[in-house]
């Protein structure tokens, strides 16, 4: 008989709770799996609920993955959610999470909150009779009538909020993490911002599921999820760049030339504002530590080699002092009697983050957050200056006016280098017109000065950008060129001075040979009376004469002109 009584309670007990059983919860509805983590208890997140609280399945039916139902669950293909995060962030600052809906091809949403087809837009079904994919407004307009509203509720029964413009958001938007759930209204798109204050720091999984309205209920339309991070080091980047540096992004820089870091902390929702930021850089070749409140600094490595550059960052921030421990240090004889509290989670030393409580809790506290950067560092030579000391015309045999020539005599400091290329563009240097590379010989004896010769079509100004290079530099100067216009030859105009050049010969011709003829007809032979010989003779030595004066360049050969002064 006991036995009997024993099997009926536990009947009794198991019927009791088989409701409460069947019920879902917001744990079996945003979670496939529950994993070991998410037993444990976390701290409240503010305005979060927990994930143990009933699911309402009768407006907000759930479909398992792979469920046929997903199929129809929106007119015209399937709509796809991206979530995305600011993470990493650090402890006590703000993450944001945003999740966006891609809506199928040729489908948006208007100014109403409706779906509708896009004009001009055709998909794989053809175009569309319908202007509308959903009328939401229609059908939220149709239900106004006296009946209370049973389905304006979240899944856990919570009414909507009624802001303004509240029935033109048609979606709901579940986010679920760390055994704790948020219930949104939205539209296309939904943001949620979360204090990481009380949030486990590593890596999180987050969850969103998304439900469209359906007349009094709610159809599920896409699930995501998403990893982020909360960490109690400053997310800390470094930008590093160097003028003539070929590759930014292999770490290897020129010996002699500055190098500009620049650090990114990476505080999205300027968390970090208030702190006091201090820079610790060692560039690792043995200069020493230096300290800077700026986030940019400059240093030049003047040896080659690989060096290694370590960066600490601390932020002093101001925050709530922490609850006092049962044992509070004692404060030592040269402390002041009114404390600062100091606390920090990062891995330095202790010396570093000393923790010393105000005596009055309602006091402001100074938190240290640290953050580090590491990067190994190749020093080089390389290319380190370019300058164009001479531009000059290059005179052609044949004048051409649509082209012209020019010489930029380029000398550089530093390596050899082995290639030169010049742009030829606009007075703007923003249109290129050409652009011209060539090799450049090595053998050179040591000495960086080259030729360039480059063609220019047309007069006008002209922007040349000329650029020396090798394997890990390039060098780059600019300059202005006014390549001024040439008239072009006219056959007419070469016709007239041919015949110009033709008249003044004959006419000097003519001149001379008069002038031989009144000496010659003034100057008689005493012993020779044959004139064959002296008119030959003085017919030669006039002719000669004549010749010199057009062709100076042989005069050499006349014995006769060796007593002209200044020619020899």
């Amino acid at each position: 008989m006991e036995c009997f009584s024993c099997f009926l309670g536990l009947l009794l007990l198991l019927a009791a709770r088989l409701p409460l059983d069947a019920a879902k919860r917001f744990h079996d509805v945003m979670s496939n799996e529950r994993t070991s983590g998410y037993m444990g208890e976390y701290n409240q997140l503010n305005g979060w609920s927990s994930d143990e609280n009933e699911w309402n399945e009768k407006l907000y039916p759930v479909w398992k993955r792979g469920d046929s139902r997903w199929k129809n669950s929106w007119k015209g293909g399937h709509v796809q959610a991206i979530l995305t995060s600011d993470s990493p962030a650090l402890v006590g600052s703000t993450i944001t999470f945003v999740v966006n809906l891609v809506f199928p091809r040729c489908q948006t949403e208007d100014v109403s909150g409706n779906i509708v087809y896009e004009k001009n837009c055709r998909n794989d079904t053809g175009p569309s009779s319908d202007q509308y994919v959903y009328n939401w407004t229609e059908e939220v307009d149709s239900g106004n009538g006296n009946s209370p509203d049973h389905h304006n509720v979240f899944p856990d029964g919570k009414p909507f909020p009624h802001h303004p413009g509240w029935k033109r958001w048609n979606f709901v938007y579940v986010f679920h993490t760390l055994g704790q759930y948020f219930q949104k209204l939205g539209r296309g798109s939904a943001r949620v911002s979360v204090n990481t204050a009380n949030v486990p720091l590593g890596p999180q999984l987050m969850e969103v599921t998304v439900y469209r309205r359906h007349r009094r209920a709610y159809v599920p339309i896409a699930k995501v999820k998403d990893v982020y991070m909360v960490t109690d080091h400053i997310p800390v980047f470094v930008t590093m760049y160097q003028k003539n540096d070929r590759n930014l992004s292999d770490e290897t820089f020129l010996r002699d030339l500055p190098i500009m870091f620049t650090v990114l902390i990476h505080d999205p929702s300027h968390f970090l504002n208030e702190s006091a930021i201090y820079y610790k850089w060692n560039f690792g070749d043995n200069t020493g530590l230096f300290v800077s409140n700026n986030p940019t600094l400059n240093h030049t490595y003047v040896l080659n080699g690989t060096f290694n550059l370590n960066l600490t960052v601390q932020a002093v921030v101001p925050g709530p002092c922490p609850s006092p421990s049962p044992k509070p240090p004692k404060p030592t004889s040269f402390l002041p009697t009114n404390l600062k509290s100091y606390y920090s989670n990062s891995p330095a030393s202790a010396s570093d983050n000393p923790l010393e409580l105000r005596e009055s809790p309602d006091e402001m506290c100074q938190i240290y957050r640290y953050g580090y950067f590491k990067a190994t560092i190749t020093i080089v030579e390389g290319i380190l200056e370019v300058n164009i000391v001479r531009m000059t015309d290059v005179l052609m045999p044949v004048p051409q006016p649509d082209n012209s020539l020019m010489d930029f005599v380029v000398t550089c400091q530093g390596t050899i280098p082995t290639e030169v290329c010049t742009i030829v563009s606009d007075p703007t240097c923003q249109l290129a017109h050409s652009t011209v590379c060539d090799p450049v010989d090595v053998d050179v004896a040591g000495m960086c000065l080259l030729t360039v010769r480059r063609a220019f079509t047309g007069s006008g100004t002209y922007c040349v950008n000329l650029t020396l290079g090798d394997d890990t530099s390039l060098a780059l100067t600019s300059t202005l060129v006014s390549v001024p216009a040439r008239d072009p030859p006219s056959p007419l105009r070469m016709a007239n001075g041919a015949l110009v050049s033709v008249g003044c010969l004959a006419i000097l011709v003519t001149a001379i040979t008069l002038l031989v003829y009144k000496k010659r007809k003034g100057y008689k032979l005493i012993e020779n009376s044959t004139g064959i010989v002296v008119k030959g003779n003085g017919l030669g030595v006039s002719l000669n004469r004549a010749k010199a004066m057009f062709r100076p360049g042989n005069q050499e050969k006349d014995p006769l002109l060796n007593h002209q002064p200044g020619i020899l």
